[in-house]
C-alpha cells in the first residue's frame, strides 16, 4: 500500500474507533508517531482523549513539548503519575537509579512508573490507541493494526503499524507538526531520560532504549505480547 493509502487507512480507523469504541483514548509519549496521531485527532476533531504517563524522569524537552501541544491544538492532555508510596518504597530499597542493576529491577521500575498508571488511565475506556509500528524493533515486528489486549480487556489499535520512518516524518513535515527536539539529536525513540540515549548510524531505532539489555528484552511492559487475534471492526457495530 502506498503512502496515501496508509494515511487514508489510519484516518478511517481513527474515525471508526471514535464512533464504535467510545470513550477511546490515545496513549501518547509525545514521540514522532504519537504526534502524527495527535495531529490527526485534532485536525479531524475526533472525540478521542489524549493521555500521557509522567514517570517523573522524563526529559525536559518532553515536558516542553506537552505544553506546546496544548497551546497548538487547544486540546486537554490527561497526565497520569506513579503511586507516590510505591515509588518511594522502590527508591528507598534500590536507589534512585537501581534499574541499571538488573532487568528485574528495571522492569519493576517500569511497572511502578508506567504500567500501573496505564492501568488507571485505561479504566473506563472503550479502547486504546497507540503509535506502535512494526519497523520500530524486533519486539514489535508482528503487531497488528487491530488487537485485543487481554491484560486490560480492551480493544487496542495501532493505526500506524504498517508505516515506515519516511512516512511518519513526511507527514510531520508537511503538516508542520511540533516534535521533540531530541529527535534531531539522534533520539528516534524517547522515554525516561536515564533510560534513553542517542543511537549510532545503522542501529535499530529503539536501540537507545534500555541499551544495556538484550534487544528482545527492551519493552517496559505497556505493550504485552502475544495478544489475542485482531478483531475486525466490521464485526463490532455500535
Amino acid at each position: 500500500m502506498n503512502r496515501e493509502g496508509h494515511l487514508a487507512e489510519a484516518i478511517d480507523l481513527l474515525q471508526r474507533v471514535a464512533t464504535r469504541h467510545a470513550p477511546a483514548a490515545l496513549a501518547s509519549s509525545f514521540g514522532a508517531e504519537d504526534m502524527v496521531l495527535t495531529d490527526l485527532i485534532a485536525r479531524l476533531a475526533l472525540p478521542i482523549a489524549v493521555f500521557t504517563l509522567d514517570t517523573g524522569r522524563l526529559p525536559e524537552e518532553t515536558y516542553a513539548l506537552i505544553d506546546r501541544v496544548r497551546a497548538r491544538y487547544g486540546i486537554p492532555i490527561e497526565v497520569h503519575y506513579p503511586d507516590a508510596h510505591a515509588l518511594e518504597d522502590f527508591v528507598l530499597a534500590n536507589g534512585v537509579n537501581g534499574f541499571y542493576r538488573s532487568v528485574e529491577l528495571r522492569r519493576r521500575c517500569c511497572a511502578i512508573r508506567k504500567t500501573a498508571p496505564l492501568t488507571r488511565a485505561l479504566a473506563g475506556r472503550g479502547a486504546w490507541i497507540t503509535g506502535q509500528r512494526r519497523s520500530q524493533s524486533i519486539t514489535r515486528s508482528d503487531i497488528a493494526i487491530e488487537e485485543f489486549d487481554a491484560e486490560h480487556a480492551l480493544p487496542k489499535f495501532n493505526p500506524l503499524a504498517a508505516w515506515g520512518d519516511e512516512e511518519v516524518w513526511s507527514y510531520l513535515s508537511s503538516h508542520d507538526v511540533p516534535v521533540n527536539p531530541l529527535h534531531a539529536r539522534g533520539y528516534p525513540s524517547i522515554g525516561c531520560a536515564p533510560c534513553t540515549r542517542a543511537i549510532e548510524p545503522g542501529e535499530d531505532i529503539r536501540a537507545g532504549r534500555w541499551w544495556w539489555e538484550h534487544p528482545e528484552q527492551r519493552e517496559c511492559g505497556l505493550h504485552r505480547h502475544p495478544v489475542k487475534a485482531a478483531i475486525p471492526l466490521v464485526q463490532v457495530e455500535a
